[in-house]
């Protein structure tokens, strides 16, 4: 085997482990490479506006993952989204009914996510639970549009 025919072995290899790892770090910042199955619970929570919430946005509590997002659903009845959460079953029996849910935004790229955070309740939120409170995402062009609209009100005094 002659040297060029080396060289281009080699810089195949290389080509072929650089397009796994792209494609192993597309995996990991878009939430498609871990999933929970089987060992989940489900719980839902509605939200009056959800911003950029997607399926398989991870839900946490004091910074835990404890779950993800399942379905994004719109109800005709209440005009609000419903959210499906599955919560790992490893916090059966741990989460307080009356927690409160909130969409936050992580990071630069403005990711979307569920933070939970636990009420006092004693009973726990299980299979089917709804979580009652919750807070809709802070959407941006909405703040702005308040800001401009309160100054301009201020200019006609």
């Amino acid at each position: 085997m002659n040297k060029s025919k080396v060289i281009e072995i080699w810089v195949g290899g290389f080509m072929l482990a650089g397009i796994v790892a792209l494609f192993w770090l597309s995996m990991q910042v878009s939430n498609l490479g871990t999933s929970y199955t089987g060992d989940t619970f489900h719980v839902t929570a509605n939200f009056d506006n959800i911003g950029g919430l997607k399926t398989k946005a991870p839900v946490t509590m004091a910074g835990v993952e404890v779950g993800r997002v399942t379905s994004i659903v719109y109800d005709p009845e209440s005009f609000r989204a419903r959210v499906g959460l599955d919560i790992q079953t490893t916090y059966t029996g741990k989460i307080p009914e009356d927690t409160f849910a909130k969409i936050l935004t992580a990071g630069l790229l403005g990711e979307q996510y569920i933070g939970l955070d636990p009420g006092g309740a004693e009973d726990p939120l299980k299979e089917g639970s709804e979580i009652m409170i919750t807070q809709s995402a802070l959407v941006l062009e909405e703040v702005i549009g308040q800001f401009l609209f309160s100054k301009a009100s201020e200019g006609d005094k």
